[in-house]
């Protein structure tokens, strides 16, 4: 049996790539801020995993964070990356190797900014996952 967080992660930058209207507007979907990226940009977070087993069989419940980061002036163009990742994800994700998806589930945003940096957009989702004998 694969990773649950690795494939559920792999299968949400996937329907994130797919997504045309967001993919027209960022410069990519990446696993953590890179050095040098072009905003807007979508990264990725370590995700956690947390036990969901039953008595017979192996079950995780996996948080899944997202960070938006845009320099713009204002946020406007953050709140249109962030909808856009919630559009791509809102049909929820498929089962992956070893794992059925049991629930895939939005569940909160954040928008920060430094003084001195870009605008940041936490999105954080939460997956529950049963392993497949």
């Amino acid at each position: 049996m694969s990773s649950a967080l690795e494939g559920v992660q792999q299968q949400l930058v996937a329907r994130l790539q797919a997504h045309g209207p967001l993919m027209d507007l960022v410069s990519g979907i990446y696993d953590g801020p890179p050095p040098r990226a072009d905003f807007p940009y979508v990264a990725l977070a370590t995700g956690a995993s947390l036990d969901w087993s039953h008595k017979s069989g192996v079950g995780r419940e996996l948080s899944l964070a997202l960070t938006v980061y845009d320099d713009g002036e204002t946020a406007a163009r953050l709140h249109r990356v962030m909808a856009l990742v919630e559009e791509a994800l809102e049909p929820g994700l498929e089962d992956v190797a070893g794992w059925q998806i049991v629930t895939f589930d939005f569940r909160r945003t954040r928008i920060l900014r430094r003084a001195a940096g870009p605008w940041s957009g936490l999105m954080e989702y939460r997956a529950k996952v049963l392993g497949i004998q």
